[in-house]
């Protein structure tokens, strides 16, 4: 039985708008009971807003399939390291994931006081960046707080362009501390840890936008690499890069045929 695992932004809608076929995808692969899940290294939302998100675009899918790289960090954290007080930089969905373990997160007011209290910093997207944050992320880290990021994507496609990315904040506190931080999501190891234990299958396809991520993520764990041209990658990035897909489609419209050309549907 193969499993997929789907990126989300670039691969199933860019902003707020599907890209053409996914509807068809999902609702042939819950017919067919072809196990599948969503993995995200956009943590700004978690599985419930994520799935209210999909649902006005028509798209219906269960909390449980939606794994964001905010669930996965706050799941890797408490498995891996003892509970501690938590500066997040990061959206509304990293803050609730965090929360949702059980783990204090220090709000920007309380850090002002206590950031040499701060026994970890979880940097993801956050759309309401400012100076402020990095300072006291800076001075969290530079005191010994554990740097942690969501994932390392620089940029996002969005309906407008490409945007910004977590991997953009990173850097900034990357070159302010001179520490490197713990990547959770795609392409590291710390992410299929989490979609391990929501996926069960013999063969795992990956369908993706993004070379170094995706893709790259697909070769590490020895999943089939799927790539779609509605995201951030191109066809001429392909050429240039050394990781490269194992199949490449215009969009996840062909993927219906692909697998049932594969599977003898």
């Amino acid at each position: 039985m193969i499993g997929i695992i789907f990126d989300m932004d670039g691969v199933i809608y860019r902003g707020k708008e599907a890209v053409d076929g996914t509807k068809e995808v999902i609702e042939f692969l819950k017919s067919t009971k072809i196990p599948f899940v969503f993995l995200t290294n956009n943590s700004t939302r978690n599985a419930r807003m994520y799935r209210e998100k999909l649902r006005e675009m028509g798209i219906e899918v269960e909390e449980e399939r939606i794994i964001t790289s905010g669930y996965a960090t706050a799941h890797y954290l408490k498995k891996h390291f003892e509970k501690g007080n938590v500066f997040v930089i990061g959206g509304e969905g990293l803050r609730e994931e965090l929360k949702s373990i059980g783990w204090p997160v220090i709000t920007l007011e309380e850090v002002r006081e206590k950031w040499r209290d701060v026994k970890y910093v979880v940097v993801g997207l956050d759309p309401k960046l400012t100076y402020e944050k990095l300072k006291y992320g800076c001075l969290a880290i530079r005191n010994g707080a554990k740097f942690i990021g969501t994932n390392p994507d620089t940029t996002y496609p969005s309906e407008e362009g490409i945007l910004p990315g977590a991997g953009s904040i990173i850097a900034a506190l990357k070159v302010s501390t001179e520490k490197e931080p713990l990547i959770i999501g795609k392409p590291y190891e710390p992410v299929f840890e989490v979609v391990k234990e929501k996926l069960k299958a013999d063969e795992i396809w990956v369908v993706g936008d993004r070379l170094d991520t995706d893709i790259a993520f697909a070769k590490k764990i020895g999943a089939k690499a799927i790539m779609v041209l509605t995201g951030v990658n191109t066809l001429e990035d392909i050429e240039k890069s050394e990781v490269k897909p194992d199949i490449v489609l215009p969009s996840i419209r062909e993927l219906l045929e692909y697998i049932k050309v594969q599977l003898e549907i």
